[in-house]
């Protein structure tokens, strides 16, 4: 993740305006919505209909790759804060969010249509796993690793597998059956229960 994504600062100099931002990500919104196609998205287009100037885009964003992966962002479900209470509690809030994110897509024909037409470009979807998926599974390879190290999960875990255990039930729910109603935070519960009962310390 870059230094403008990671520390919120200016890029190269320029003061930052939130409500500048909100209103370029609207617009590329705004664009979407009326049926435009990623591929016909233009830094022109977009400023136009934001009523701003290219440059006050670039000021802000290296490209349309960072530009769209914050649009897909502002469209997705923010990560909460983890409780820090406990190794449980922690991974539960993570593959909650999970959920929530995968029933937003589910909900949401424009974000569905989205992610539909990203994986079609894969310097955009490269960008998006570097900005948004690998920093969430670095945060969950943390709280496992912090896990072992409390004596909750048991020593030689192979902590990447484990990772994919916790996440990937939920993932199976929406992508291979998107048919299937996804219940409440209950099911997160009972992916962590089962899943940490196989990898805590033997009694």
């Amino acid at each position: 993740m870059d230094k403008h994504h990671n520390t919120g600062e200016p890029r190269r100099g320029r003061p930052r305006s939130e409500a500048v931002e909100r209103q370029i990500l609207q617009a590329v919104i705004t664009l979407l919505e009326e049926g435009v196609s990623l591929a016909d998205l233009s830094i022109e287009r977009i400023a136009r209909t934001a009523g701003v100037g290219k440059a006050t885009i670039y000021r802000r964003w290296a490209g349309k790759e960072e530009l769209y992966v914050e649009v897909v962002q502002s469209m997705e479900s923010p990560s909460p804060p983890l409780p820090g209470h406990s190794l449980r509690d922690d991974l539960i809030a993570m593959v909650e969010n999970v959920r929530r994110r995968s029933a937003a897509k589910q909900s949401s024909a424009l974000l569905h249509n989205v992610f539909a037409q990203m994986q079609s470009y894969p310097k955009l979807w490269s960008k998006y796993h570097s900005l948004v998926i690998d920093p969430r599974r670095e945060l969950l390879d943390e709280v496992l690793r912090r896990g072992v190290e409390n004596g909750e999960i048991r020593a030689g875990v192979d902590l990447e597998m484990a990772g994919d255990l916790f996440v990937a039930p939920m993932l199976v729910r929406t992508m291979m059956r998107p048919d299937t109603e996804l219940p409440g935070p209950e099911l997160a519960e009972r992916i962590v229960d089962a899943v940490l009962e196989g990898l805590r310390p033997a009694r």
